[in-house]
Parts: C-alpha cells; structure tokens; sequence
C-alpha cells in the first residue's frame, strides 16, 4: 500500500473513532448536565482548594447501586466492619436447636400389650409429672403414679400411633409414634430395658429385697458347712450377693474357690421394681480380675411370661460387658408369703421359669434354673425345666431330691477366708 493509501485509511478510522465518541457523549448528555450543572438553590460554592462532601452541606449522600447489587464504590469498606464476618443468627434455627425440656416417646410390646416410657432429650424417663398419652381410636390414658411410664394391657395386635398430649413446661413431639403390637411373646431381649432398672438409692430396698431361703426350713444336722474337696469333673464354689459385702476375691480364689455365681439384681417383691444388686459390678470385676469363672442370678418376683421376659431382658443387659463360664440363672423362691409372686401356681410359675430361661438362651447364653427342694416338688413342674441347668438348694450330707440336677447348694452357712459372715456354698457337677 502506498503512502496517500495509508493516510486515507488512518484519517477514516479516526472519523469512526471521533463518531463513536461523540455518539457516547450524546448518549449520556443527561448526566454529563448533572454533573456540570449550578449548585442547588440554597447552598454556597465552595472555596478555590475546597472539597464539601453532602455530609458536610447537611445533605445525605445517594448510595450508586450497581447492576451486580454492589453498593458504593469503596470495595474495602467491609473491612472497617468489626461484625461483617459474624455468623447471624437465625431465631428459627436456633429454636430448633433448644431440646431443654424436650420430650419423646419409648414404646415396646411383648404381647397384646404397651410400654410407654416418657423420656427427656437425654433418654431418661421424666418422673414427677402427670402425662397423658392419647392412643388412636381407644382414648386418653394418663400415668397415674407419675413415673414415667404408662402400661396399657389387653390390646389387639396390629400397628397403633401414639400421641404425647401437651404438658406445661415441655415440647412435646410435633408427631404421633407408630408402634406394633405383638401377637404373643417372642422371648426376646428389650432393646431399651435399661430405661426400667433402678438402683436401690430409687426404691424402698429394705422392703422389696426380701427373698426367704426356703431350704433352711428344710436343712439337718448333716449340713456341712464347709468348702468341700471335689474330684473329677466336679468344682466347688460360692454364690454372692450385697449380703456378703466386700470380699477380698484374691483370698477367695487363694481359698480354693474355683467358681462364683453373683446375683446381677431382682425384682421388687412389692412394687415389681428391677433393681440391679448394689454390688453386682464390684463382685463381677473382682471375680475376674482373681481369676475365678463367673455366672449369674436374678431373683424374681414376675407374674406371667411378659414379666418373665423383662426380668431376663435386665440380666442381659447388666451383663453384657462380662465374660460368662456359668450359667444365667433364675432363682425362684419365696419373699416371706407377701412377695407379689408368692401365691403363684405351679404352672404359672413354671411358664415364667420358661419365659425367662428361653429369653437368655435366645440372647447366646446357658440358662439355668435355682429353687429349693420343697420348691422344685410342690411349686413347680420340674420335667418341663430339666432341659435347662437345675441348682438344686438342699442342706443336708445327701440331698432327698429325686429329680435331675446339675449343680448343688449344699449350705447357706460356708465360711471362705475373704468373705466376712456366712456365705452359700456349691458343688457343680460338669
């Protein structure tokens, strides 16, 4: 391209240049106005070096917004903001978040029947309060003895839903709990037992821990009251309660105890309470750390299969961080002719005996069953238990009973260096 070209063609493009800008100018003539324009009426020009912000002149500055929302030219201005970086708080959410006297529902069923246990947030049953719960279709039904817990018994199997009604004080669940009812007893473990067991510093201990041992009305002068010396594949050991304090187990092993049944609890002879034994922890551990082969006993006072149930559902739980050598063991006898269970039949008390034993079998462990020799022939259907480990009660030299059994309780009357007093002696046979 020559020379003349070349100017022509840098004189045309700054022609469009100089077009383009005067049609910007146009565009936004308004503006440009504004901002030339003579000070409003009613104000003063500022001096030649001066510069009078709005806020100066007593007039609130207008905020330029731009279309991606900014407000303001100053991209730093947020740094001068001492809370711009605080989370906010939102009222909703927080409520949300406030489970302080927040209740929930805890419903089980065995057989036709209901459990429900009112918990606080933290899983414990709120005590003191007279709550009502509504069941769909049946009505109101309220906890009379302020315990926590409402029962309700002859129901149809089938699915409910159960609505915690509004109580003074509390939030109660915005929706109703669905729960089934069972069609008959399942010998299976609670999942939520623990809500039930009580330690005595909750119950009257004096009066509900009053088991009677039936065998001393039934001992003679044979007794022997000492730790026996055992050949073959028999052992002699030693059961153990609170009754027996603190033992010193390292003595007791050194004595030549070679294994020890502690009672995990019992139920409440008057009120149906579970209650855990006050020194069932202490003797587990102290056992095992001695190195003597442990098992269980649980005192009962159930009535029926479901409480029967219940009884073993506590046991598995209490012992669920033990290593067991012996069996679970339901010891059935009486509570001084007063015991809620004290008048049962023989075949009442056998089902509950089944009920139980079939429960902790169901749950992995050995079971068993403890009762004297009266109990075993007049209070009891022994052929029904003796597929399960029989401890036979019986204080004499040889026991009269004629029945199967598996261990012996030869005397309520032993002494064992490490146990201050008396304490139970046995004889298993393996």
């Amino acid at each position: 391209m020559d020379s003349k070209l070349r100017k022509m063609a840098i004189l045309a493009s700054m022609a469009v240049i100089l077009l383009v800008a005067l049609l910007v100018m146009y565009v936004n003539r308004e503006q440009f106005t504004a901002a030339s324009g003579p000070p409003a009426s009613g104000t003063q020009n500022a001096g030649a070096g001066d510069s009078a912000s709005p806020a100066e002149n007593g007039v609130q500055a207008e905020e330029t917004v731009s279309p991606d929302g900014q407000i303001g030219n100053d991209l730093k201005a947020f740094l001068k903001d001492n809370t711009f970086f605080d989370q906010e708080v939102n009222p909703i959410l927080e409520a949300a978040k406030d489970n302080s006297n927040r209740l929930s529902l805890v419903a089980t069923s065995i057989e036709k029947d209901l459990r429900i246990q009112i918990v606080d947030n933290e899983g414990i049953p709120v005590t003191g309060e007279s709550f009502y719960v509504r069941l769909d279709g049946l009505g109101d039904y309220k906890d009379l003895d302020q315990d926590g817990i409402i029962y309700i018994g002859d129901l149809d199997s089938g699915d409910y839903y159960i609505e915690l009604l509004p109580i003074e004080g509390y939030k109660v669940p915005v929706s109703e709990t669905r729960v089934h009812v069972k069609d008959k007893v399942e010998y299976l473990a609670i999942d939520d037992i623990s809500l039930l067991i009580k330690t005595e510093d909750e119950v009257d201990a004096e009066a509900e821990d009053s088991a009677v041992a039936d065998a001393l009305a039934d001992a003679d002068k044979t007794e022997i009251q000492k730790l026996q010396t055992t050949s073959g594949n028999a052992k002699v050991g030693i059961d153990v309660s609170k009754w027996n304090k603190e033992i010193d187990w390292d003595k007791v092993k050194n004595a030549g105890v070679q294994f020890a049944i502690i009672r995990a609890g019992y139920r409440g002879s008057v009120t149906g309470s579970l209650v855990e034994d006050p020194m069932f922890v202490t003797n587990m551990k102290g056992a095992q750390a001695a190195g003597i082969p442990v098992g269980v006993y649980f005192f009962t006072q159930a009535v029926d299969e479901k409480e029967a149930v219940e009884e073993a559902s506590a046991v598995i739980e209490l012992i669920r961080d033990y290593r067991l050598n012996y069996p679970v063991f339901i010891d059935t006898e009486g509570a001084g002719g007063n015991g809620r269970a004290d008048n049962l039949d023989a075949e009442t008390r056998t089902l509950v005996c089944e009920a139980f034993c079939r429960t902790i079998e169901n749950a992995g462990y050995t079971a068993g069953v403890y009762a004297s020799r009266n109990w075993y022939n007049n209070n009891l259907q022994t052929a029904r238990l003796e597929n399960y480990h029989i401890w036979l009660a019986e204080y004499r030299s040889v026991p009269l009973y004629q029945g199967y059994y598996k261990t012996w309780q030869y005397t309520s009357k032993g002494k064992v260096d490490g146990i201050e007093g008396r304490v139970d002696m046995n004889i298993t046979y393996e």
